[in-house]
C-alpha cells in the first residue's frame, strides 16, 4: 500500500518542500470578486452556479482505508446537499486528488487545486498541511479543514483542526490509563510514534502528562514505512513499561498489539484516533486488538446511539453497500458539514468569497453534527475541543468500535496549552 517515497516524510524533506510550496499559484482572496444576481459576493472557487471544493486524500498509502471513508462520506454529504437545493442556490462540487501519503504529491496536489477551489474539506497528513501553511495563511487564504490534528496547525484563521489536537488527545489517553488501567506515579510508559508533525506533537502530550503525573516516557520513533514492531516491543518490554501509547497508522498499531500479545507482554496499549481501522479485526491481530487495545477519538464512533449517527449509517450503507463502516466516515462527514455550515452563514452575510467563508466559520461556536462533542471554531489559537472519547475495538459493534469512556476533557488537558 505504501510507495517508497514515504520515507521523505522526514523533517529534512519537509523543509525542502517549503521551498516548493513557495511557488505560488497566485490565487489570492479577492481575485475576480463579483456580485451574483441575489447580491451575494463571490470570488475564487465559484463559477456559474457551482462552488468547487478540494479534497487532498490518501487512498493508496498508509491511511488508505481512512482516506476512502473520509472521501466517500464527503461525497455523500455533497450529494445530499445538492439534492436539497445546494447552498445559496449553488451546487457543491468536490475535486479529489490522492497523494498516497507522499509529500511531493501532497504539495503538488495543493498547488494544482488551490487556484481552482473555494477551500478544502479534506487534507490528510499534518506534515503536508504544515508544508503549505505559509502559503495558505499568506496568500491563498482559502479555508482548510484537515484530517490532521497537530497543534502546530493552530493559530491560523484558515486551517481549522476539528476536535482535540494530538497532544491533548494523548493527555486524555494517558489520563484514561491512569484512572482505569492501573498506570501510576513512578511507572514507565512507552510511546511509539511516527517521526514528523503527527507523532512528535502526540509525544509532546506524553511528556507533559508524564511531568504532571510523575511518569517516565520511553520513546520509540518509527517511520511510516516501518510495519514490523518486533524491535519496538522488545525494547519496551526490556524497559519494563506498564503501558504503551502509539501515534502511528493502523498497520503499525496492529503489529505492535499482535507482537506484544505473542510475546506475553499484556500491558494496555492506546492509540491516537488515526491508529486503528476496523478491517484489522479480520486479521491475525484481531483477537489481541479486542483484548488489550484502546483508541482516543475526537468524537463518538460511527455506531453511536444517536439519531444522526443512525441516519448516517443507513445513508452510507445505501450509497456504498460493499464498503465497511469506520470512524473515517464520521471525520469526513463532520468536516464537510462544518464547511457547509460556514457556507450557509457566509451566504446569509451575502459574502461567499474566501474571506467571507473564513469569517463565517469564526461565528460558529457550538457545532455538533450528532457525534457527542461540541466544536467551537471561534478561536483559531485553540483546539475546537479538548474532549476525547475512549473507544475499544469490538467485532459486534457497528464500525468495529464501542465506547468505554464518554467524551471527557481531563483536568490535565483543561490546564494544558501547546508548548507548556
Amino acid at each position: 500500500m505504501r510507495t517508497t517515497h514515504t520515507a521523505r516524510v522526514a523533517a529534512g524533506a519537509l523543509a525542502a518542500l517549503l521551498v516548493l510550496a513557495g511557488c505560488s499559484s497566485k490565487a489570492k482572496d479577492g481575485d475576480g470578486d463579483k456580485q451574483s444576481a441575489g447580491g451575494v459576493k463571490t470570488g475564487a472557487g465559484i463559477s456559474g452556479k457551482t462552488i468547487s471544493l478540494g479534497v487532498l486524500t490518501d487512498m493508496t498509502g498508509v491511511y488508505a482505508t481512512l482516506g476512502k471513508s473520509v472521501t466517500q462520506a464527503q461525497q455523500l454529504y455533497v450529494k445530499q446537499v445538492n439534492a436539497s437545493g445546494g447552498v445559496c442556490g449553488y451546487k457543491l462540487s468536490l475535486t479529489v486528488r490522492d497523494h498516497g501519503y507522499d509529500p511531493q504529491k501532497a504539495v503538488s496536489g495543493y498547488t494544482e487545486l488551490a487556484p481552482k477551489v473555494l477551500g478544502f474539506t479534506q487534507f490528510i497528513g499534518s506534515p503536508f498541511v504544515a508544508a503549505v501553511k505559509q502559503r495558505i495563511d499568506g496568500q491563498d487564504k482559502g479555508l482548510v479543514l484537515p484530517q490532521a490534528w497537530s497543534a502546530h496547525l493552530l493559530g491560523s484563521p484558515y486551517i481549522r483542526v476539528i476536535g482535540s489536537t494530538y497532544d491533548i488527545e494523548t493527555i486524555n489517553a494517558i489520563d484514561f490509563l491512569m484512572k482505569e488501567k492501573g498506570l501510576k506515579k513512578g511507572d514507565k510508559i512507552g510511546h511509539v510514534y511516527f517521526e514528523g508533525d503527527y507523532g512528535e506533537n502526540a509525544l509532546a502530550g506524553s511528556k507533559y502528562m508524564a511531568k504532571k503525573a510523575g511518569l517516565q516516557v520511553v520513546e520509540q520513533k518509527i517511520k511510516p514505512t516501518d510495519n514490523d514492531m518486533t524491535g519496538q516491543v522488545a525494547a519496551l518490554k526490556q524497559a519494563k513499561v506498564k503501558a504503551i501509547v502509539i501515534s502511528a497508522g493502523p498497520r503499525q498499531a496492529a503489529s505492535l498489539v499482535g507482537v506484544a500479545a505473542a510475546g506475553k507482554f499484556p500491558v494496555p496499549i492506546i492509540g491516537n484516533n488515526s491508529a486503528f481501522a476496523p478491517q484489522l479485526l479480520a486479521t491475525q491481530a484481531g483477537p489481541a486488538l479486542t483484548a488489550n487495545y484502546y483508541v482516543a477519538s475526537p468524537s463518538l464512533p460511527i455506531g453511536a446511539d444517536t439519531p444522526q449517527a443512525k441516519k448516517l449509517v443507513e445513508d452510507y450503507k445505501a450509497a456504498y453497500p460493499k464498503d465497511s463502516l469506520d470512524n473515517g466516515v464520521v471525520a469526513g462527514w463532520t468536516a464537510a458539514a462544518a464547511f457547509g455550515e460556514a457556507l450557509k452563514k457566509a451566504c446569509a452575510a451575502k459574502d461567499l468569497t474566501r474571506e467571507g467563508v473564513d469569517k463565517a466559520l469564526l461565528t460558529i461556536d457550538a457545532f455538533d453534527p450528532g457525534f457527542g462533542i461540541t466544536q467551537d471554531f471561534s478561536d483559531p489559537k485553540s483546539a475546537s475541543s479538548k474532549q476525547s472519547v475512549i473507544l475499544r475495538p469490538d467485532k459486534s459493534a457497528v464500525g468495529g468500535m464501542k465506547v468505554v469512556r464518554e467524551a471527557e476533557a481531563s483536568s490535565a488537558a483543561e490546564g494544558y496549552t501547546p508548548g507548556s
